[in-house]
C-alpha cells in the first residue's frame, strides 16, 4: 500500500508543477483522491521530485497498482485515472480565468497554446496515443491512420447526436459533459466565446486528427444548421483566433459529422490541404464589387469567397447556400429533396488570410440508390475496404482518417508484394489496390519501395474518394451554378 501512496503523491507533485494545483488545496486533494479508493490511512514519506510534463507513466504506475492491490476493477481503469485527475485539475472558472489572462496579456495563439498544452498535461487530450498514428502526405492530401478509435460506420447514432440513457447530459458534445464522471468527462475542461451574440464553448478533441483539433459548441442544444447566421459566426471565430480554421459539417446524416443533434462547428491549428488549392479562375458580380468567388482546383465541388468585407461574405455565402439546397439535376442524379426528406447541404470553412475572409463552400448531397445504397456521393464500393465511414468536414477538406485495422492490413499486403505472393482469401477484398500498387513498383519490390508504394496508392484512392463526393464532376457546371447567381468570369 505505501507504493500505492507514494504514486498518489508524485501525482500531486505533478498537478503542482503541471496542472496549477496549489499548494493550499495539496491535503483536500489528496483526501478526495483517498475517498474515491476507500483509504483512511497515510503517513507522509517525504517530498517527491517529478520532470515528467505528460502523466502517462505516473497514471500506468497507479492503474498496475490499484489492479495489483484491488482497488481497481479490470475494466475500470479509465473511469479512475480520469476521476484522478479531474480532481488534479483546475477548476472551469479557473481555466476561463488563465485564459483570457493570457489571450489578453500575449494573444490568442499563445492562449490556445496553454490551453491545449494544459489538456494534454492533464490527460483529456490523449497525446501519446495519437503520436502512434500513422500520418503521411500522398497526392496532395494527408493520410492517417487513427489507431486510438474504432471505424465509425453507423449513421443513426449521428443523427440521435450519441443521446445519453436518461437524458443527461443530452448528448456526447453539450456542455453539462464538463465534469461528468458518467463518460469520463471529469478532465473535461472548456473556455467560453461569443459567436454572433451567442454564449459558444470550445473543447479540444481528446482523440484529435490534426494539431489542435477542437470543437466550438452551442451552449443550447440545438440541432446542427447551416443558415445565413452560421457564416458570420465562422469569421467572429476566425477574428478571435486567426492561427485557427473553423468550419461546419453538413447537417445531414452520411455527409455530415458523428453528432447532429447539437449544432457545433471543427476547427484547430493547421491548415488543411482545401485551404491551400488554388484557384482555377475567379467570377465577379456588380452586386459585390469588394468580392470575388474563386473556382476551387479540388477533386470535390468546391468555391471560395474572398473579401475583406463581411456583409459581402455573408450575403454571397448564403446565396450560394439557398440556391444548392433546392437545386436539381436529374442528369447528375441530384436531387435536393423527396419522400425521404432533404438531401442537399453545404459543409462552410473559413480562413483568415492578407486578402481577408477566405469562406470556402463545400457543396454536399447524400442521395442514395440501388446501386449506391451508401450514396451516390460517397466513397464508391470498390474503395469500401479502405474507407466506408462517412466523409465529413475534415476529409472533404483533404485529411483523411483511416480505419486503424488498415496498418495491419497493408503491413501484411506489404510482405505478401515483396515475397510474390498472390492475396489471401482475408484479404480478398485488397484485390483493387493490391494489383495498383504492384504495377506502382513496376518490379523492385524491396520493402521500403512496397511501402512507398502503398503510401502513394493510399493517397489516390482518397483523391478518387473526394471525386466520388463531387456533386459537379465537370466544372461546366459549378461555373454554370455561379453565373445563374450573377457571376462572371472578366
Amino acid at each position: 500500500m505505501k507504493r500505492f501512496y507514494n504514486v498518489i503523491d508524485k501525482l500531486l507533485e505533478y498537478a503542482k508543477c503541471n496542472l496549477m494545483l496549489k499548494e493550499r488545496n495539496i491535503d483536500y486533494v489528496r483526501n478526495n483522491i483517498f475517498a474515491l479508493f476507500g483509504l483512511d490511512s497515510y503517513q507522509e514519506e517525504g517530498h517527491f521530485s517529478v520532470s515528467d510534463t505528460r502523466p502517462d507513466e505516473l497514471l500506468k504506475e497507479l492503474k498496475d497498482l490499484g489492479l495489483e492491490l484491488g482497488l481497481i476493477h479490470e475494466g475500470e481503469e479509465e473511469y479512475y485515472l480520469d476521476q484522478v485527475m479531474g480532481m488534479l485539475s483546475i477548476m472551469p472558472s479557473e481555466v476561463d480565468e488563465e485564459f483570457y489572462r493570457i489571450y489578453k496579456e500575449e494573444g490568442s495563439s499563445e492562449a490556445t497554446e496553454w490551453f491545449y498544452n494544459y489538456c494534454v498535461k492533464n490527460d483529456y487530450v490523449k497525446k501519446s496515443k495519437l503520436d502512434l498514428n500513422p500520418r503521411f502526405d500522398s497526392n496532395g492530401l494527408v493520410i492517417t491512420i487513427n489507431k486510438a478509435k474504432p471505424e465509425f460506420r453507423d449513421p443513426k447514432k449521428a443523427q440521435s447526436g450519441n443521446a445519453t440513457k436518461g437524458g443527461y447530459p443530452k448528448c456526447s458534445i453539450c456542455h453539462a459533459n464538463e465534469g461528468f464522471a458518467g463518460r469520463n468527462k471529469k478532465t473535461l475542461r472548456t473556455v467560453n466565446i461569443e459567436l454572433n451574440c451567442q454564449k459558444w464553448f470550445w473543447q479540444f478533441s481528446p482523440y484529435g486528427y490534426f494539431y489542435q483539433h477542437g470543437i466550438t459548441v452551442n451552449y443550447e442544444h440545438t440541432p446542427m444548421h447551416v443558415d445565413r447566421e452560421t457564416f458570420s459566426r465562422l469569421m467572429d471565430f476566425v477574428d478571435m483566433f486567426p492561427h485557427y480554421f473553423i468550419g461546419s459539417n453538413a447537417a445531414l446524416p452520411r455527409i455530415g459529422g458523428s453528432v447532429l443533434a447539437h449544432d457545433h462547428y471543427q476547427g484547430g491549428g493547421e491548415i488543411l490541404p482545401m485551404h491551400k488549392a488554388k484557384g482555377l479562375m475567379n467570377l465577379y458580380s456588380k452586386d459585390f464589387t469588394d468580392a470575388f468567388v474563386e473556382i476551387v482546383d479540388w477533386p470535390g465541388t468546391v468555391v471560395r469567397i474572398v473579401s475583406k468585407n463581411r456583409d459581402s461574405i455573408v450575403a454571397i455565402g448564403d446565396m450560394i447556400r439557398d440556391k444548392w439546397v433546392h437545386y436539381d439535376n436529374k442528369e447528375l442524379g441530384i436531387i435536393s429533396e423527396d419522400q425521404d426528406g432533404v438531401h442537399s447541404a453545404v459543409s462552410p470553412t473559413c480562413v483568415k488570410t492578407s486578402r481577408g475572409y477566405e469562406m470556402s463552400i463545400i457543396f454536399r448531397n447524400n442521395i442514395t440508390t440501388e446501386e449506391f445504397p451508401d450514396g451516390v456521393f460517397h466513397a464508391h464500393p470498390e474503395f469500401h475496404m479502405i474507407k466506408k465511414e462517412s466523409i465529413g468536414l475534415i476529409e472533404a477538406q483533404g485529411l483523411f482518417i483511416l480505419p486503424g485495422r488498415l496498418e495491419r492490413q497493408f503491413n501484411e499486403i506489404k510482405e505478401l508484394i515483396h515475397g510474390g505472393k498472390p492475396l489471401t482469401e482475408e484479404l480478398k477484398d485488397f484485390k483493387l489496390p493490391y494489383d495498383e500498387i504492384v504495377a506502382l513498383c513496376n518490379g523492385d519490390t524491396s520493402l521500403s519501395n512496397v511501402e512507398e508504394c502503398i503510401k502513394r496508392e493510399l493517397g489516390s484512392v482518397c483523391y478518387r474518394i473526394l471525386e466520388n463526393t463531387a456533386v459537379f464532376k465537370d466544372r461546366k457546371y459549378t461555373i454554370k451554378f455561379m453565373e445563374d447567381l450573377g457571376f462572371i468570369c472578366k
